[in-house]
């Protein structure tokens, strides 16, 4: 019996890995609903938009008519990337956050609820939980909610529409929240894919504050194996927190990849703190590891060799 999936936000960094992934990995048919702004790129399905388990419609699921259109059949599950997700952005203007992460969200529980899906993921980040003093422990899932900016706010929204939902109605929901994310096909504004292309191109750096920002660090692929785990083997009303258990500073970030490119640290620029930054990330995953048996398998080292490969290359080919 054929399975089809609905992944919405598909053409955009982890969603498109996560469909790559899926094809090689899984039976699972699957309809894509990108908006194709800015973040969804068309060169990211080009891998998959040739397959016969795979099909790509251009939608936004902010608006409910363009939604309808991807119901033509039932599905058995949607797994939702899609999400306005840079912090900057979402300090500008926090309408189109608002409009995709909440009000997107709201309308695929909808769709939820009338039958069109037996289920629904709602994928969302370690950034509602707040941020952390240096010697405090990770976030867990019990951990209470405090978002700092528009952007984690919309999120965290989001997240809290899905469990009043699961609580109100018994839909089989559940919430992953992961730590940052990073390797090939993200946009360039993020921070690994903006150090490694300006580094490469011999621009300037911009270092918020000193940099000693810490963030935990994942491999999207580990990311994707995570997410599958929570499709297969996942209970409903639950949250499941996914981390890489990879700690590190702004800071040391860049002064990896500068050494890995053998390019001068002059191109670092410190620049203004951004407002409502967050000092510090660390996420406890051990929930997953125990009842669905996931553990991430690579290192930082190995993930950032892969993810420079892969710009140098897309440079390459662009330049």
């Amino acid at each position: 019996m054929k399975r089809h999936l609905l992944i919405t936000g598909g053409a955009g960094f982890i969603g498109s890995n996560f469909i790559s992934y899926l094809l090689e990995n899984s039976n699972y048919y699957i309809t894509n609903v990108d908006s194709l702004t800015y973040a969804g790129n068309l060169e990211n399905i080009q891998s998959f938009v040739k397959s016969n388990r795979c099909r790509s419609i251009q939608a936004d699921i902010g608006e409910k008519t363009e939604l309808s259109k991807v119901f033509d059949q039932d599905y058995f599950a949607i797994i939702n990337f899609a999400a306005e997700s840079h912090v900057d952005r979402s300090i500008e203007d926090a309408f189109p956050f608002i409009h995709t992460n909440i009000i997107g969200t709201y309308n695929l529980l909808q769709a939820v609820i009338t039958g069109k899906a037996n289920k629904m993921i709602q994928i969302s980040t370690d950034e509602v939980y707040g941020s952390l003093e240096p010697n405090d422990s990770p976030f867990t899932e019990t951990t209470s909610l405090a978002p700092n900016n528009p952007y984690s706010a919309s999120k965290a929204s989001a997240d809290l529409l899905v469990r009043s939902y699961f609580q109100t109605y018994q839909l089989p929901l559940t919430v992953t929240r992961c730590s940052n994310n990073y390797g090939p096909m993200q946009h360039t504004e993020k921070f690994i894919p903006k150090v490694i292309t300006r580094a490469l191109n011999n621009i300037e750096i911009p270092l918020y504050g000193d940099g000693l920002n810490i963030r935990d660090w994942i491999y999207v692929e580990d990311h994707c194996r995570a997410i599958h785990a929570v499709l297969e083997k996942g209970l409903a009303g639950e949250v499941y927190n996914i981390g890489g258990s990879e700690e590190k500073t702004n800071r040391e970030i860049i002064d990896y990849i500068l050494e890995k490119l053998r390019k001068d640290e002059k191109l670092i620029k410190h620049v203004a703190d951004r407002k409502g930054h967050d000092r510090r990330y660390s996420m406890d995953s051990s929930k997953i590891s125990r009842e669905l048996g996931w553990r991430p398998t690579i290192s930082f080292h190995e993930g950032i060799q892969r993810t420079i490969q892969w710009y140098r290359q897309n440079e390459q080919k662009n330049g």
